[in-house]
């Protein structure tokens, strides 16, 4: 296996060549572009070769081969043999067995990349087959964790060896776990469970032998290799228990894990105190290495950095188990002291130097370390509260001084933006608001959004402590004077902490006149250090406005933000104006927001936020000034009209610039739907930025990014058009027809958009949409096969679709195009065969009705023509579509429905076709019969408008596919109010046909001897009764 790497061009699909694999992976490992080049493609082919994984296993497992190599074969072995390792194709049971026995000898490998890739392998492969198809696996590995914790701690052995043995081992249990603990079939857990119950006490006492060493860890020996490694063997042993400890917690209290619950506590309890000596431990190495004590060797700072990990690791689990059960949490052994131990770091740190605390392994208080403590005692102080949710008084609570230094500390302390705070501002104002604004959503991982967090829970639960002290504080802080750093500071943790306890402040503090007096004038100001308090300024006036705290309709609030938004002068910076504009959409988007108390400002805070927008230099700071201005441009509604101008101008650079940032793009597409919405019938002029705009969003490379934007704003653009040609001669939207039909044939994923799509377009112009034959052909075609595969609402809305265009637009148009497409055929076909559900069945049955109706001599003919392409006789075509059409008519609820199906089938009575006219006397005459007796019509009195009054009729919400307030709201309303059903008697239209069917027969005679002579003459009589107006129940 060490000649050259030689490459084959091609070799039949089969039984890899171990030789070959061999040279495939040199190539790939070396340095060559064509060799890696060639073997990647090669590679591709053997992967779907039997003896390529076995192949793979074997190199990585030969030490004498060069490294570089070893490490490429075991990395295309665990990224391409997991995902087949079930497959009989791929891998017999021998070859498995090969390479779980060379993975499992892996376990003393000195490589870290080949060990890491082992790990996940092993992992993998233990989720798929342990117990069943490797049932020794766990055992396995238990025996040389237990054969090297004995060697490790027992015989004080120095050989590398063991310890080599124990982190590998340990590393691979650990992935195990998680493999196990993250399944949730019952299987799976149930494998979990026996786990749990085979090594948990175990590893709990793995655990306290590997911290035996702990004891004599000072600055005399945190410098010694032993102890980074001690470190190392006692966190992995560690995360294990942390694994198996948060996969019981939930379930400890189920009647079959009862059993794990002492161990827990147990566990907690330990755990609890464990933290304790380690922290203090901690403590003191790291100010002994900082003094000079500790000489700063890469062991000394190995060991640090491990003993810091393994602290997080602590902490992690006590947030775990805490954001499992809050309530049980509180009630483990000596919680509340830890919580409390917890807390008095956060205290001590804010009295040591601000150097202490840094996010660093190596700190005397690491940032990571504070967040976990402040996110645990923010959770935990419900149960201090002094009033429990069940209403009763609580005997443990914080003192009102304990709750008053806490908020003194958050807020001077670790609220005020601190030194690096400011130097990012500085350096990088926009990404800056970025991070700020993912804070919010980040808080657990960050000191200051963690202070805030705790701030507002603490206010939540001691309101009687905390509000006036805030309140206090702010009386004080806003009376002096606010003219070097320091003080700006203080006050703008002020004015965060009043915005994050605003729902609280809201009682005390009267905004309006904080505004009046204070705010304003501070927006102003022009000292250098003032953007920090004018951010904060807008930041506060968002959330104190968003939250319902005070009125939107203060004018002095838009006065203050579009000032912000709009000043450029000493003061004032770019964070200022991109906290503003964030602000202006909070407070825009309320409830209580008043369009005319805003109105006087809107001209000026378009113009400044489309200005920021070209200012803005990253392309997330422009989407988030895009969102704000789409918000006020959905809650300006017309009043956007004559500042349509200065939004769209800009708008062909940006997107051109936008390039393939798609998030900025798609809110792009939103500003134009949104303008579209807003300036409803003024909207035309935008249709020439609309068709370009759809056109690209359907390129190959952007259409999987923005369809759903692009596909919302062509909706829009539809309803709210009067034509679909563009200004001076440009393409308007009936360009983009095509592509719709195209969308239609190929995206099923979005069907339902699409049709409602194709929907607006025949609304608007059904004849200019079916102009093109070709066009109409593959749309029927298109419908058929989605008609054929998409799912039931779909269907149905594409039969609807089908139903208005028979409606709106000439048969000529559209009755040859149904043939060639064979959807009529398919509508046959379907209403024969009775297999789609009662709805679909009765909405094909409906679109016959309307053929029927516009054009019976059409009817007639795609009947005749699509008999052959069904196989059957024209005869039992009729046949089995009659029969349909009486089932499906007993199905429709709707009044407007079986008049159609009454008024479709009387044209066909009218055209002599012995078919129909053979069920005259019974199923035609009994359907006539039912609609009389349900619909109340009569024709208006007054001559002048000799419309059609109805008693039974309303059109139900769903005609109007949530298109009010649109152009298309009024077109759907007169397509309703001028359908056949509305406008024509029954009584009259069926007696006309009636005649018709005479003239057709020969006669009234030949009509009664062929055909009416067989019906019930009560029938006929009522029938009669009906058409001559004598049935003085009904007046249709």
């Amino acid at each position: 296996m060490r000649r050259q790497p030689e490459i084959p061009q091609g070799q039949p699909v089969g039984i890899a060549s171990p030789d070959e694999v061999y040279n495939v992976i040199c190539a790939a490992a070396s340095q060559d572009p064509s060799q890696i080049k060639a073997s990647s493609e090669r590679l591709k082919q053997l992967f779907d070769m039997t003896g390529t994984f076995d192949a793979l296993s074997e190199i990585a497992a030969q030490r004498t081969l060069p490294l570089q190599v070893r490490q490429q074969s075991i990395i295309q072995l665990k990224n391409s043999a997991l995902g087949h390792w079930r497959s009989r194709k791929l891998l017999s049971e021998e070859q498995r067995e090969r390479i779980r026995a060379r993975c499992m000898g892996l376990l003393d490998e000195p490589d870290d990349l080949i060990a890491e890739c082992n790990e996940v392998i092993l992992s993998k492969i233990a989720r798929y087959e342990y117990p069943h198809s490797w049932p020794t696996f766990l055992n396995d590995l238990l025996t040389v964790i237990d054969t090297n914790m004995g060697i490790r701690y027992g015989r004080a052995s120095t050989d590398p060896l063991p310890p080599l043995l124990l982190r590998r081992s340990l590393e691979v249990l650990n992935a195990t776990l998680k493999e196990f603990i993250n399944m949730k079939m019952l299987t799976g857990v149930k494998t979990m469970a026996r786990i749990a119950q085979q090594i948990h006490t175990g590893f709990q006492n793995y655990y306290s032998t590997a911290a035996i060493p702990f004891a004599s860890l000072d600055p005399s020996t945190v410098s010694s290799p032993r102890t980074a490694e001690d470190l190392l063997i006692a966190h992995l042993i560690f995360k294990c228990v942390v694994k198996l400890a948060t996969w019981a917690w939930p379930r400890s209290k189920t009647e079959n894990f009862t059993y794990l619950d002492p161990w827990l506590r147990t566990l907690f309890q330990n755990c609890a105190m464990q933290l304790q000596n380690l922290s203090e431990l901690r403590i003191n190495l790291v100010l002994a290495l900082r003094s000079g004590t500790v000489p700063a060797t890469p062991n000394t700072e190995l060991s640090i950095k491990n003993l810091t990990r393994h602290i997080f690791l602590f902490g992690k689990f006590f947030r775990r188990l805490q954001q499992l059960d809050v309530a049980r949490f509180v009630t483990l052994p000596i919680s509340s002291d830890l919580i409390l131990y917890y807390w008095n770091k956060v205290v001590q740190a804010t009295n040591s130097p601000r150097e202490y605390t840094e996010d660093s392994s190596t700190a005397v208080f690491p940032v990571r370390f504070l967040v976990q403590a402040m996110a645990l005692f923010k959770d935990s102080l419900a149960q201090w509260a002094p009033v429990r949710k069940d209403g009763s008084e609580n005997v443990q609570v914080l003192s009102q001084a304990f709750v008053e230094d806490a908020v003194r500390l958050l807020v001077t302390r670790f609220i005020p933006l601190d030194p690096s705070d400011l130097e990012e501002w500085m350096s990088d104002p926009e990404e800056w608001v970025n991070l700020e604004e993912k804070e919010n959503e980040q808080w657990e991982y960050e000191l200051r959004p963690c202070g805030e967090r705790v701030l507002m829970t603490l206010a939540y639960q001691y309101r009687q402590y905390v509000i006036p002290l805030l309140l206090t504080t702010f009386e004080q802080i806003v009376a002096q004077p606010t003219v070097d750093l320091p003080s700006i500071l203080q006050k703008e943790a002020l004015y965060c902490a009043i915005g994050r306890c605003s729902q609280r402040m809201k009682e005390v503090i009267p905004f309006d006149q904080w505004l009046e007096n204070s705010l304003i004038s501070e927006t102003r100001e022009t000292n250098t250090g003032y953007p920090i308090i004018k951010r904060r300024i807008a930041w506060l006036i968002g959330k104190w406005i968003s939250g319902q705290c005070s009125s939107p309709n203060n004018p002095k609030i838009w006065e203050v933000l579009v000032y912000l938004l709009q000043d450029r002068g000493p003061g004032t910076d770019a964070v200022v104006r991109l906290t503003a504009a964030v602000a202006l959409r909070e407070c825009v988007d309320t409830i209580e927001f008043q369009l005319d108390v805003f109105a006087p400002y809107l001209p000026l805070a378009v113009t400044e936020l489309v200005k920021l927008i070209a200012e803005a230099d990253t392309l997330e700071s422009k989407r988030r000034i895009c969102n704000s201005l789409n918000t006020v441009i959905e809650r300006s509604e017309t009043q956007i009209v004559p500042l349509l101008g200065i939004v769209v101008e800009p708008l062909p650079q940006l997107w051109t610039a936008a390039g393939t940032d798609w998030l900025f793009k798609s809110a792009l597409l939103e500003t134009v739907t949104k303008l579209i919405e807003s300036s409803k019938g003024h909207s035309a002029a935008l249709s020439d930025f609309v068709v370009p705009l759809i056109r690209e969003s359907f390129e190959p490379e952007a259409r999987i990014q923005l369809d759903e934007d692009a596909l919302m704003l062509w909706q829009v653009a539809l309803r709210h058009t009067e034509s679909l040609d563009g200004s001076d001669g440009r393409p308007g939207l009936a360009s983009l027809i095509r592509l719709a039909v195209d969308l239609l044939a190929n995206n099923l994923d979005l069907l339902g958009q699409i049709i409602s799509i194709l929907e607006s377009y025949v609304i608007l112009d059904a004849s200019r949409v079916l102009q093109d034959q070709e066009c109409t052909v593959d749309m029927f075609t298109a419908m058929e096969k989605a008609m054929n595969q998409a799912v039931q609402v779909n269907v149905k809305e594409t039969a609807t679709v089908l139903g208005l265009v028979v409606q709106l637009a000439p048969s000529n148009l559209w009755g040859e195009a149904l043939h060639h497409s064979k959807l009529f055929a398919f509508l046959v076909k379907s209403i024969e065969e009775d297999k789609a559900s009662t709805t679909l069945l009765t909405e094909y049955v409906l679109v016959l009705a309307r053929i029927a109706l516009v054009d019976r001599q059409m009817f007639l003919q795609l009947m005749s023509a699509s008999a052959p392409a069904l196989g059957f006789s024209e005869h039992r075509i009729w046949e089995l579509t009659l029969d349909g059409w009486w089932t499906r008519f007993d199905n429709m609820s709707e009044p407007r429905h079986r008049k159609v199906a009454a008024m479709g089938i009387a044209n066909l009575v009218a055209t002599g076709h012995p078919e129909v006219l053979e069920r005259l006397p019974s199923e035609i005459c009994n359907m006539w019969l039912d609609v009389f007796a349900e619909l109340r019509e009569a024709q208006s009195s007054d001559r002048s408008n000799p419309s059609l009054f109805l008693y039974w009729d309303k059109a139900p919400d769903s005609f109007y596919h949530g298109s009010e307030g649109t152009a298309e709201y009024n077109r759907r309303k007169t397509i309703y109010n001028n359908d056949p059903a509305r406008t024509i008697q029954l009584t009259s239209y069926i007696a006309a046909r009636l005649q018709e069917a005479e003239a057709a027969c020969g006669g009234s005679a030949a009509l009664q001897a062929k055909y009416l002579a067989k019906a019930d003459p009560a029938v006929l009589k009522e029938i009669h009764a009906e058409l001559t107006g004598q049935n003085p129940g009904n007046s249709s």
